[in-house]
């Protein structure tokens, strides 16, 4: 069998060249190594503790059963099970389906989306982020904070669910311009089609990508591919001029402190001098207050976009006519070429210096003629017209109402914020209590860090503290004054704990501030050659399972790995919970005997 890296370094060479066939794709799906690496990449995911349809999680993964797999692919008998239908809710209060495959599924859905990354992630334009190894939220974010200066419109995209309407035919289409394997291609459509159960009623898919299944983003980015490539092409039609032509003004006060300054190297006189220089300081200051340019200048035009899944944005240098005519166009083009509607309410055309939405972020361009020093002492301009991300207050508010830690009170006539006692966490220990706090605040700091007003999220952390201070407070049937001189040490609200030697150790509250972070990830990973990583070793989940050697009780068997959740559930016992307990792994490589000791309903809920 060839090695996974060397087969997918090998597709991935020809993934630039949009003329190449790929051909015997699914060839690939019979190496048993490829599969290996889908499980170790997949496994610790605690979705997979959550059953399919067929009754099988992650727990009792075995060589056998991905050699049962295997052989299933390659009669072509393999057939995915229909997703189990859930519903988690959104931001705007309603509930998005989102689908549970069977793990089997999930195995080969991430051998497919190996193939199809090491093939398409070449081809891919600089201008998407989403789901791309490298490449984020912030990339996106970051890219706009570098290209969209002097921007002075907004198009903010939005496509009309995107996930539910992505069209069989228009997809398969697409990947046959590249694919010439109907085999793989059938295994694709295969999934497309295999449908889910709600409320144990079976229903087709006739359209759309698997909800929750591995292969779905990017099978939505190879489909989207075709649109960031269309806007590529109607961005160098669109564009138009060089350099926009100088103001007459600015250009005017240049002029005189240019004569000025050539004059200045000849004068001898001190005091002239002093006068010249007082009067070249008086004229660079005046000059600073026109643009250099002349911003109505409509020989100039320019679009920038940026896409993150099937979110969007187009900053336009141009008429507001422009915008109008480059919605319609995408409109059309989304509609014919891709099936795909475009939301005429949703997508809207924002002027640049008010703000449009874009992945959470309020993005808008600030265009001031203030000035300020530069470090030799010369006024320069302090701001151009340069994207700023914004975090505005509804957002905190939002996260703060999630997350149940305050309520709106009205003081003075006046709607403020305060915090309360979240009683779901009373019943945690201190610990628990603290590290849930600090996990909720950092993560929303890690991602708003790039905000241009970052130092804002002390208002969340504020109410945010006073929240844990109340709760601890409930908790002990005390006050926050008392919590507060009782846990306050140095300045910081620490708690103590023991770790497993039985030494005393402290967890403190989060206290580091929240400072911009200007680069908080790779903008040009493209830039990176494609080559495949695939970490491996002597402990490795295949390994032990190679190894033949049960981790219970000794014994020479094909094993099976069981799996649990999480460790802390584990009460020690049983000698597989104290093994697993020492050894710190949720996994356990066992023989079929041990298993069926561990979980006796396990065979039961298989057959």
């Amino acid at each position: 069998m060839r090695n996974p890296k060397n087969v997918l370094n090998s597709l991935s060479k020809h993934s630039g060249n949009s003329n190449y066939k790929f051909e015997r794709l699914y060839r690939v799906l019979f190496n048993a190594e490829m599969f290996y690496v889908a499980y170790e990449r997949i496994y610790a995911k605690p979705g997979n503790m959550t059953a399919g349809t067929d009754g099988k999680t992650v727990s009792g993964m075995s060589i056998e059963r991905i050699e049962q797999l295997i052989e299933s692919l390659k009669n072509e008998t393999y057939q995915p099970a229909p997703s189990k239908r859930a519903y988690i809710p959104k931001k705007n209060g309603k509930k998005r389906p989102l689908g549970i495959p069977s793990f089997n599924d999930k195995l080969v859905q991430e051998v497919v989306r190996m193939i199809l990354e090491a093939i398409y992630e070449g081809s891919f334009e600089h201008t998407s982020h989403g789901f791309r190894p490298g490449r984020s939220c912030h990339t996106a974010l970051i890219s706009i904070q570098k290209s969209f200066t002097a921007v002075k419109w907004f198009i903010e995209g939005d496509i009309k669910g995107f996930y539910d309407n992505i069209d069989h035919d228009v997809l398969i289409g697409i990947l046959r311009e590249r694919i010439a394997d109907e085999r793989f291609l059938r295994l694709i459509r295969k999934f497309l089609n295999a449908g889910y159960i709600e409320d144990w009623v079976f229903h087709r898919t006739y359209s759309g990508t698997p909800q929750g299944g591995i292969v779905s983003p990017i099978l939505a980015n190879i489909y989207l591919d075709k649109f960031d490539k269309y806007i590529r092409e109607y961005i160098n039609r669109f564009n138009k001029g060089e350099i926009r032509k100088g103001n007459a003004q600015y250009k005017l006060y240049e002029q005189r402190r240019y004569r000025l300054a050539k004059k200045l190297k000849n004068e001898k006189d001190e005091k002239v001098r002093e006068q010249m220089t007082a009067e070249i300081k008086r004229l660079r200051e005046e000059r600073h207050k026109f643009p250099a340019r002349n911003e109505m200048d409509s020989s100039i035009k320019r679009i920038k976009y940026v896409r993150y899944a099937d979110d969007f944005l187009i900053g336009i240098i141009g008429s507001l006519e422009d915008c109008k005519t480059v919605k319609e166009d995408i409109k059309n083009y989304l509609k014919e070429a891709l099936k795909l509607e475009l939301s005429d309410e949703k997508t809207l055309i924002t002027n640049a210096q008010k703000p449009a939405k874009f992945l959470g972020f309020d993005i808008f361009i600030r265009r001031s003629n203030d000035l300020r020093k530069d470090k030799n002492g010369r006024t320069v301009r302090a701001f151009g017209h340069v994207p700023v991300l914004y975090l505005n207050f509804e957002t905190m508010r939002k996260k703060l109402f999630d997350y149940k830690a305050a309520r709106i009170a009205v003081v003075n006539g006046k709607e403020v914020w305060k915090s309360i006692v979240r009683t779901y966490m009373i019943d945690l220990d201190d610990l628990e209590i603290v590290s849930q706090f600090n996990a909720e605040i950092r993560g929303f700091y890690n991602y708003y860090s790039i905000a241009n007003n970052s130092p804002a999220i002390n208002s969340f952390y504020h109410i945010m503290s006073y929240s844990m201070y109340k709760t601890f407070a409930r908790k002990y049937k005390s006050s926050v004054k008392k919590i507060l001189f009782q846990y306050k040490k140095d300045g910081t609200f620490k708690v103590a704990y023991e770790n497993s030697k039985g030494k005393t150790l402290y967890q403190s509250f989060y206290h580091d501030g929240f400072k911009r972070k200007k680069i908080a990830g790779a903008t040009s990973c493209d830039t990176i050659p494609r080559t495949v990583t695939i970490t491996g070793g002597r402990n490795s989940l295949m390994e032990r399972l190679k190894l033949q050697v049960c981790e219970l009780c000794g014994a020479t068997d094909k094993l099976e790995m069981h799996h649990v959740r999480k460790l802390k559930d584990l009460k020690g016992k049983s000698d597989w919970e104290k093994n697993m307990i020492a050894r710190r792994r949720k996994t356990l490589a066992v023989c079929s005997k041990c298993h069926a000791k561990i979980d006796p309903d396990r065979r039961i809920r298989l057959n």
